[in-house]
């Protein structure tokens, strides 16, 4: 039991970082996996050491904005978005392997991370504007848009509001869709968790790796989450839920980009039936990949094979 808890508080500690943690093999020394064509070991250090070497710390002023963020590689453009609560480490895993390929642009988006952190009344369509303005600073005309949760309801937002900019569209385990009349509001406070009962249930929700669901585990995640200094921009956009803004419902037939979905099959926040299935039915075109044994951020629990489905994607090798 000791031993489990301290491969726990270890394992939360690196990759976490801001919401995250690596899957059940980072706590194997010795897992490997192959990921894009590269051999990427999945360990503490290993996790550490992609974030650290794998991009370049920039840093660009939008709306007067201070926003950080990380780039490697060149070729066409991949920008990757973080959900609620995220950062850019969240794609601590995907960096090395899609840089081998692509110019890699991954953002702390305004509110989060080592970004600035205004006290607006944030919205879906405040960072959807942002990723417009944030494009025009680095001179990129047009790119290819990965985002996780609400990362990729901004993605989805601004491929249909801005088309000519998109090239390709991955949404991962997306939101955006208005919750059922069943579904009770007051439960989205859960997003912003303040007590380790609140923690845990949204560790439930998010892993499926029980690794992830321990009392040491859960600490680690608080104690992030306490830390990260964003729990106004994440109530600013509970808020904006309630009100029902920015919301995807009769917007997505003016998707047109070639359209790639990654969903977790015991995903608990935004459910394969419920969100995935719809975003593929209301995406013309749009491919369905589901990884069993895997919650809400498959790039993290999945990150070999989320990989290598993203890769091929982008290559135009999986239609």
């Amino acid at each position: 039991m000791r031993k489990n808890g301290r491969a726990a508080r270890t394992l939360a500690r690196v990759v976490l970082l801001a919401a995250l943690v690596a899957a059940a093999g980072c706590a194997r020394p010795a897992a490997a996996k192959r990921a894009g064509g590269a051999v990427i070991p999945f360990t503490p250090a290993a996790a550490a050491q992609i974030t650290a070497t794998q991009a370049a710390d920039k840093e660009v002023t939008v709306f007067g904005q201070k926003i950080h963020y990380v780039e490697a590689g060149s070729g066409p453009v991949v920008v990757l978005l973080h959900g609620l609560g995220g950062n850019s480490t969240n794609w601590a895993f995907q960096i090395q392997a899609l840089a081998q390929k692509y110019r890699v642009v991954v953002p702390d988006q305004v509110g989060f991370g080592r970004s600035d952190k205004p006290l607006i009344n944030y919205r879906v369509g405040t960072y959807a504007d942002f990723l417009d303005k944030f494009l025009d600073e680095l001179k990129i005309e047009k790119a290819s848009l990965v985002g996780n949760s609400m990362g990729g309801w901004i993605a989805a937002l601004y491929a249909a509001q801005r088309p000519a900019r998109v090239e390709r569209l991955v949404l991962v385990d997306a939101a955006g869709f208005r919750p059922p009349k069943e579904f009770d509001l007051a439960a989205l406070s859960g997003l912003n968790p303040s007590t380790r009962a609140g923690m845990k249930s949204l560790a439930a929700l998010v892993f499926f790796n029980p690794l992830l669901k321990t009392d040491a585990a859960v600490d680690v995640m608080l104690t992030q989450r306490l830390s990260a200094g964003d729990g106004y921009t994440i109530q600013s956009l509970v808020e904006s839920i309630y009100r029902g803004e920015d919301m995807l419902d009769g917007r997505l037939s003016a998707v047109k980009q070639p359209t790639l979905l990654v969903w977790g099959r015991e995903d608990g926040l935004t459910p394969l039936a419920r969100e995935g299935e719809r975003f593929q039915k209301e995406i013309t075109g749009a491919r369905l990949v589901v990884f069993d044994n895997c919650g809400h951020v498959p790039q993290v629990e999945k990150a070999a094979e989320f990989n290598a489905a993203v890769l091929g994607f982008l290559s135009g090798e999986a239609k």
